[in-house]
């Protein structure tokens, strides 16, 4: 049985079930999955944030991972900017969320309080919803099967359930958890949670609350898709938990602006974090992360840097030095197929582009500048 299908009989409220039936009647009319569309293109798309009118900007990656820019896409929502942010205007990782198994494309408005989806053809872009995000300023999307959650940084912070019909969201007004914290709390860029996304298994959400409260939560996600109401909170004083990604043995890797390290953690069954060690970067600002294959790439927003990690078996991390970027490094993706890493530099709204090197070093191919995007965050990639 499926998410959705759960959802629906599982009684989580009339109008859940009203729109989801709404959806799901004309089920001859659902689009297909695109895996094929996926699987035949590598393509690169990035956020712009723009306050203005928010666009993602879809570029085509050649076969030595170089990038030309392919389209400009209008979300329909306006971007955002926290209080105190330079550029990092979102302060947030995962703002734009590449669902590769249906073909779609997830993007925060956190401007006008949304979420759009995108059709993906190749390295183009089709805009097929806007939807509320149930929430005040959309940050950062994580998705596992047909659920997707939604973190909202304002207003004390919230995640807001979805379920996927086809090519469209549909919100489950049950499946929003407050987060309670601290509304007035300043600067926002640092009192706001940074992210959302699954455990690998989609039994758990796991949210950074960075210096609003220095805590990850663990909410477990029961066999309906509805997040527990209450999480399973882990206390890091002083952390300032930012950004994180899963290792491939499924232990959490967080960043920790506090000391400017990254940190690994156990997820255990109960939604408890053993801590298993860390590894201090030696630069400014680190907030983002990103994962190709066995090593990690820390994004230092104070330094104009990458930190490069190997992952041993048990955890411990390995220094692989840093790599010099442009002014600003914050969100960053790596291709499918491990070979190259992207990182957005907001204080030009610049996208670095990176090959990876068997031994972890990271070599330049370019940049490109993305039109609008200043303080812009959200990449990913095919």
């Amino acid at each position: 049985m499926s998410f959705a299908r759960k959802a629906r009989t599982a009684g989580i409220g009339a109008v859940a079930v009203a729109a989801a039936a709404l959806l799901a009647a004309p089920a001859a009319t659902a689009a297909p999955s695109r895996p094929d569309v996926v699987r035949e293109s590598a393509p690169v798309f990035v956020q712009s944030d723009n306050l203005t009118a928010n666009t993602v900007v879809a570029y085509h990656r050649d076969e030595d991972g170089v990038l030309s820019q392919s389209a400009v896409y209008p979300t329909g929502g306006r971007g955002g900017k926290l209080y105190g942010s330079v550029v990092d205007h979102l302060a947030s990782q995962g703002s734009l969320a590449y669902d590769r198994s249906h073909g779609l494309v997830y993007a925060v408005n956190a401007g006008s309080n949304s979420v759009t989806v995108f059709a993906v053809h190749g390295d183009r872009l089709e805009r097929l919803q806007v939807i509320g995000s149930g929430g005040r300023f959309p940050v950062s999307i994580g998705v596992h099967g047909d659920l997707v959650y939604v973190l909202n940084a304002l207003n004390g912070g919230s995640i807001q359930g979805f379920v996927r019909q086809g090519d469209q969201l549909v919100r489950v007004p049950g499946w929003n958890r407050e987060l309670h914290l601290d509304p007035m709390a300043t600067p926002q860029f640092t009192h706001t949670p940074g992210q959302v996304d699954f455990t690998p298994d989609g039994s758990k959400l796991v949210v950074t609350t960075k210096d609003a409260a220095n805590t990850i939560d663990v909410f477990a996600v029961g066999r309906d898709g509805a997040a527990a109401q209450r999480p399973v909170v882990t206390q890091t004083p002083g952390a300032v938990p930012f950004g994180f990604v899963f290792d491939r043995a499924g232990r959490l890797q967080v960043t920790e602006a506090g000391p400017n390290a990254v940190a690994t953690f156990v997820v255990n069954r109960d939604g408890t974090l053993t801590p298993v060690g860390s590894a201090a970067t030696g630069q400014a600002a680190t907030c983002w992360v990103v994962r190709t294959d066995g090593r990690l790439y820390a994004s230092n927003a104070g330094s104009a840097s990458l930190s490069g990690f190997r992952v041993g078996r048990g955890g411990a991390l390995t220094a692989l030095g840093n790599t010099t970027t442009h002014a600003g490094t914050v969100d960053a993706a790596a291709s499918s197929d491990q070979r190259n890493v992207y990182v957005q530099t907001g204080a030009a709204g610049i996208v670095d582009e990176f090959r990876v090197n068997r031994d972890g070093s990271l070599t330049s191919i370019g940049s490109v500048t993305v039109p609008g995007a200043v303080g812009g965050e959200g990449i990913v990639a095919g």
